[in-house]
């Protein structure tokens, strides 16, 4: 539980970097030395980041952060990996658990990172925002529905700034071609196509019956945080836990929150009416399918007309016949309008082609908003006390996570689903519901 009078001290905090950040910090009267005044105007700039999950994306997540402020914290379930990381950044205190981490030095922190595997990304990320700190968390965002509902709320309520990590978001050709849609110059949007070449690890298998022994370096407890206990396999980490029910989001997980990112954004893909999924089926409730193609259908509103979003992994993939003249790769995303269709080959949106080409000869692109970088968003939004200057905020991001993770409600549910996206509910299969959230382990419990 947050202390009292944590709340005052992160809000004045929070006051102080918005304007150290756009003014610089006014000169103190009295009879300090120059030289004094400028440390700690230097050391109270500074955001001071704690990073959770600190190698494999955790990496680079935490290396941004180092080039943005300054990390006093480090936490990894696997010891050797925490070694490495604190061999970078000495002077940060070292945790194998989050918790005890916010409970001794909550304080000293200012914002974190969250690089874990999807079912920690929650628990991680909300014990930050009720502590009252920033947040940069991968994605997807949570491992539900129920979770990504959570974060927004938390987030707006506190007023903090974050940020989730697709960062294809801030690329040119992704803005440019959000800029596009917008405008209406692909004319009516009817259908979008996603694909991609996932899942790239084990999927579709049983529960391994073969118990092992954890490496020394890992806490496995700690590792299963929120999800049943089980015993240690190989199967499962470093890297191969999408695949399972208990811990990872599949396909859609890993790379929804990228793909999908351009055309939910421009077309406001939020609140399926409905969600169907054909795969070659759930294993022994245990593993994703190892294929599945996804239809989410989404109603008009103000500013389109009905649209129908399909998702396919697994060597599924659109019908070539849809982008004429255009090589189809193992991921794209095509979206269809009446005057025009926008193909990308970049899982990140980065670059994209306008189609037919001979078309678009003579198109003048729009102009849209650059930005200093994805991370940097972040950063830039806490000094200013600016949450919207990060563009995927978890304002916007909590939806887009919703969004994917009801393709997975649709597979588990084995049949097509109608969602109260107000109420947040399933309204046509009441048994699905339970696969909008999930048990929580005791000690990991976040309702």
């Amino acid at each position: 539980m947050r202390q009292p009078n944590r709340h005052s001290s992160a809000s004045s905090r929070r006051e102080f970097l918005k304007q150290t950040g756009a003014l610089g910090a006014a000169l103190y009267v009295g009879s300090q030395s120059l030289k004094a005044q400028e440390t700690e105007r230097s050391a109270n700039n500074e955001i001071r980041f704690a990073c959770i999950g600190v190698e494999g994306k955790g990496s680079s997540d935490r290396d941004d952060a180092g080039r943005h402020g300054k990390i006093v914290a480090l936490c990894d379930v696997d010891s050797d990996r925490l070694e490495k990381a604190a061999a970078r950044y000495p002077q940060a205190k070292k945790y194998t658990d989050f918790r005890k981490m916010f409970d001794e030095m909550s304080k000293d922190i200012d914002a974190v990172t969250v690089s874990t595997p999807d079912h920690t990304h929650a628990v991680s990320a909300a014990r930050a925002l009720r502590e009252g700190k920033h947040v940069f968390c991968q994605k997807p965002l949570t491992y539900t529905v129920q979770e990504a509902r959570l974060l927004h709320d938390l987030a707006s309520e506190k007023k903090l700034c974050t940020q989730m990590g697709n960062q294809g978001t801030a690329s040119g050709g992704l803005r440019e071609a959000v800029q596009i849609i917008r405008k209406g110059d692909l004319g009516a949007v009817k259908e979008v196509h996603i694909w991609t070449n996932r899942p790239i690890w084990p999927q579709g298998l049983g529960r391994p019956t073969a118990v092992e022994t954890p490496p020394k370096t890992l806490d496995w407890d700690l590792w299963l945080g929120p999800a049943p206990e089980r015993p240690y396999n190989s199967a499962y980490a470093p890297f191969k836990w999408r695949g399972w029910l208990d811990f990872g989001t599949g396909a859609l997980g890993d790379m929804a929150c990228h793909t999908m990112n351009m055309s939910v954004m421009a077309l406001d893909l939020f609140d399926p009416v409905s969600v169907v999924a054909e795969s070659s089926g759930i294993i022994e409730n245990e593993s994703y399918p190892k294929n599945s193609k996804i239809t989410y259908k989404f109603k008009a509103n103000d500013k389109r007309g009905p649209v129908t979003l399909y998702w396919y992994d697994g060597g599924n993939r659109p019908d070539p016949a849809l982008m004429p003249g255009v090589k189809q790769g193992a991921s794209g995303s095509l979206v269809i309008g009446e005057k025009g269709l926008i193909f990308s080959d970049n899982d990140y949106h980065g670059t994209y082609t306008l189609l037919p080409t001979e078309q678009w000869k003579d198109y003048t692109k729009p102009e849209y908003k650059v930005s200093p970088g994805h991370f940097k968003e972040f950063a830039d939004a806490i000094k200013e006390n600016k949450p919207e200057l990060a563009v995927s905020n978890f304002d916007y991001a909590c939806r887009l996570t919703e969004t994917v993770l009801l393709g997975n409600v649709a597979l588990r549910a084995g049949k097509e689903i109608e969602w109260d996206g107000v109420n947040m509910k399933v309204t046509n299969l009441p048994e699905a519901n339970k696969f909008l959230t999930r048990e929580y382990r005791k000690g990991w419990e976040l309702f």
